[in-house]
This record gives structure tokens, C-alpha cells and sequence, in this order.
């Protein structure tokens, strides 16, 4: 298999006697949009959560631009260029739109807690900065209107593009999209 940008390589995952995924293999080359389709509990959503590195599967392997992702965890994952949505909507509820956006910049901005303890000049640039760019991807799924209103207060097909805005702000190479309909 040459490798562009995502390939699974035997991926298996076994929870206990059940074995949810069984030598899974795939590539995904940059550019290209793929899908991943099955009955309920057919195992998408735990080879999504393997590639993602919420699991780590007992056989095989994820790479990512050709190296493994193996022992690598979902921030350090998100951080190289991988990006997704869940199966279960994961929003923070009591937080607006515009703030669950911006929760998908926190590995890109590089001021430290000290920048924000005390509010420095970068702070206040990276702030601004990841308000327009979370502005544009509310507009982007069609949710400018609402940047101001508690997520958990959108209908359900809002939170899934909200989800999706919150995933494009990490500005990922790819796009893990689990039941985005």
C-alpha cells in the first residue's frame, strides 16, 4: 500500500470475546472523499475511534502521512492534521456556537497560560483570530446567526453543523465525519 494520507493496515479491535473490527484495511489518498458504510454495529464507529486514537487496536496499524499513529493520543492525533465528528453529538451545551468553534483552535494557538493569565497583547491577537476564523465557519454551515445562542439550545441538525464547524477550525488534513446526517 502506498500510503498519501490515511491507510489502516489489518486494523483489529477485540473488546473482550467480541471482535468489533477484523482486519481492516484501507487508503485514503489527500483529496479524495471516502466512505465507510455498514449496518448498526458493523464497527465504523470504533475504526473511526481507532484511527483517532481513542483505541488502540490489538493488531494492525493507522498511518498518517505514511507514519504510524500507534500509541499516540486524540490530542496528538488532532494536532498532526485529523479531525472528526462523533456518532453522539459532543458539544459543550451551556457553551454559545462561537465558543464551541473556537475549542477546535486550542492545539493551533500558541500563546501559554501566562498570555492568558495576564491577557498580553498575544492573547488578545490569537482571540481575535480565532473569533473571525470561528465566524467563518458558522457562516461556512450556515449558523452565523446563532454564534451567540447556548449550543445546547440548537435543534439537532444545527448541533450536528456546528459539530462539523467546530472540527473544520482545527484545520485538519482530514475529516473523520461518524453519522454526520
Amino acid at each position: 500500500m502506498n500510503c498519501e494520507i490515511i491507510c489502516a493496515r489489518d486494523v483489529t479491535k477485540r473488546f473482550g470475546g467480541l471482535t468489533a473490527v477484523n482486519g481492516v484495511s484501507l487508503e485514503v489518498q489527500e483529496g479524495q472523499i471516502f466512505s465507510i458504510i455498514g449496518p448498526n454495529g458493523a464497527g465504523k464507529t470504533t475504526l473511526f475511534n481507532c484511527i483517532s486514537g481513542f483505541y488502540t487496536p490489538e493488531q494492525g496499524e493507522v498511518l498518517f502521512q505514511g507514519r504510524s499513529l500507534r500509541g499516540r493520543g486524540t490530542d496528538a492525533i488532532a494536532a498532526v492534521g485529523i479531525a472528526r465528528t462523533y456518532q453522539n453529538i459532543r458539544l459543550f451545551s451551556n457553551l454559545t456556537a462561537l465558543e464551541n468553534v473556537m475549542v477546535g483552535f486550542h492545539h493551533r494557538s500558541s500563546e501559554g497560560w501566562v498570555d492568558a493569565v495576564l491577557r498580553t497583547r498575544r492573547f488578545k491577537r490569537e482571540e481575535r483570530a480565532a473569533v473571525n476564523e470561528s465566524l467563518k465557519w458558522l457562516r461556512f454551515v450556515g449558523l452565523h446567526g446563532a454564534a451567540n445562542t447556548a449550543a445546547g439550545s440548537l435543534p439537532y441538525g444545527a448541533q450536528r453543523r456546528l459539530e462539523i464547524a467546530r472540527a473544520l477550525a482545527s484545520d485538519p488534513r482530514v475529516l473523520l465525519l461518524d453519522e454526520p446526517t
